[in-house]
């Protein structure tokens, strides 16, 4: 199936890959109650990038992004998540592996 949409940032026409990308990065970078009349909508990554960078904390993040994506992106299955170390950047650095075999990166924070 074919999807077709516009690119947020420059309005040009984006299919497939690009518009299940751009669907992943509005997913988890949304916090959830943010989003009018749909306030379930998003992640729970807002809530956690401030908590101690440790395994627990790490697995709490992946737990989320699964979770988020399950419920709102059912285009895809996520088969595999890398994280970043993010106290070297601040910003938390998100690698998916799709049962399409895509590999997807989403910068957050």
């Amino acid at each position: 199936m074919n999807y077709v949409s516009l690119n947020r940032k420059t309005g040009c026409l984006i299919t497939d890959a690009a518009h299940i990308q751009q669907s992943i990065e509005d997913i988890l970078t949304t916090p959830i109650g943010t989003r009018v009349m749909r306030r379930d909508y998003g992640s729970e990554l807002f809530q956690l990038l401030d908590q101690p960078h440790n395994g627990a904390t790490r697995l709490r993040i992946m737990a989320a992004i699964i979770t988020a994506l399950t419920i709102w992106e059912p285009r895809v299955t996520i088969k595999q998540v890398e994280l970043s170390q993010p106290e070297l950047t601040g910003k938390l650095q998100i690698n998916l592996v799709t049962d399409r075999n895509e590999r997807i990166e989403v910068q957050y924070g």
